[in-house]
């Protein structure tokens, strides 16, 4: 009775914060001065108000680092608000690994900072940006109210730099979009990979190109990481996330090129079974699907081009 009366009373909790458009935002310590606020690993809804993605901040002596500001303006004014409570200093910079829209909607929160970013992902926000917002306000309905797009302002700048006590290395990679910012904290042993890693949650693939994220991903096992921060799920202290982000790919890639060239429609391979070793990974049946929408037809024309200069 104890046992459904606590369920009870947490789920009129988060109804109550869904309500009032508060984020359930509870940092996670996971190294000496480094936080992560960890999403769901959901679709985006009205439920969960898009905070489906990691979101992480360092502590340093000159201020607070904020890597990646969430899907809205209210996600980027409560994890704001949240951060300077909490540690008592301010956010001086923001970081965003790629562009898009849950890693970046946020950005309004910290308009008056430098956020910084890799230019092709400054260019992504440029590009579709308007486009994100609109399907975010489809998705999540009022988390959304007021939110406006703000590029970054500042080109992240590859290589070393010591900021407050912590010596960081900014990464330029690409494959899960076109700009893929990996951070690396060679004070804690800190890997923040952004979405080129999943953790027990469907690799997302709208502007993927698999066979530069998988050199992606071996270029990441090279980084003597001690914790390991995915784009989405669960914090890691191990490759076991890379390991299964490549087995995923792999899998995508093989299912989808043998469908093309056995002339398979895309009804046909979007019900492809799910193999037992992604089986409990969260959205893997409609990522498929997505990822279906997203490669195939280039894979389907592919095909078509040697019969067609054959003729």
């Amino acid at each position: 009775m104890k046992q459904l009366l606590f369920v009870s009373l947490l789920a009129l909790s988060l109804n109550l914060s869904a309500a009032n458009f508060e984020y359930p935002l509870q940092p996670q310590q996971i190294a000496a001065d480094t936080f992560v606020l960890e999403g769901k690993t959901e679709d985006f809804s009205k439920d969960n108000g898009g905070f489906i993605v990691n979101s992480g901040y360092i502590v340093t002596k000159d201020g607070v680092l904020v890597i990646d500001t969430g899907s809205s303006r209210r996600f980027g004014e409560q994890q704001r608000a949240l951060i300077e409570q909490a540690t008592g200093k301010k956010v001086i910079r923001v970081y965003i690994t790629h562009h898009h829209p849950d890693h970046f909607l946020g950005n309004q929160a910290y308009s008056d900072l430098p956020i910084y970013a890799l230019p092709a992902t400054t260019q992504g926000v440029k590009q579709e940006g308007e486009m994100f917002s609109s399907n975010m306000y489809r998705l999540i309905g009022d988390w959304m109210r007021d939110t406006s797009v703000v590029a970054p302002n500042q080109e992240a700048k590859l290589g070393r730099e010591i900021i407050g006590g912590h010596e960081l290395e900014f990464l330029a990679f690409k494959g899960h979009t076109h700009g893929d910012l990996a951070i690396f904290d060679h004070t804690t042993g800190v890997l923040f990979a952004g979405d080129l890693v999943f953790n027990q949650r469907a690799a997302t693939t709208p502007h993927a190109d698999i066979i530069d994220w998988l050199a992606s991903l071996e270029q990441l096992l090279n980084i003597p990481f001690k914790v390991l921060v995915p784009g989405h799920g669960q914090v890691t202290q191990d490759d076991q996330a890379i390991g299964q982000t490549r087995a995923y790919l792999v899998w995508l890639q093989t299912i989808l090129q043998q469908a093309a060239a056995n002339g398979l429609d895309m009804n046909e391979v979007m019900s492809t079974p799910i193999p037992v070793d992604f089986k409990q990974v969260a959205l893997a049946q409609s990522e498929l699907r997505r990822s279906v929408a997203h490669l195939y037809p280039a894979l389907e024309a592919a095909q078509l081009k040697p019969t067609q200069q054959a003729e």
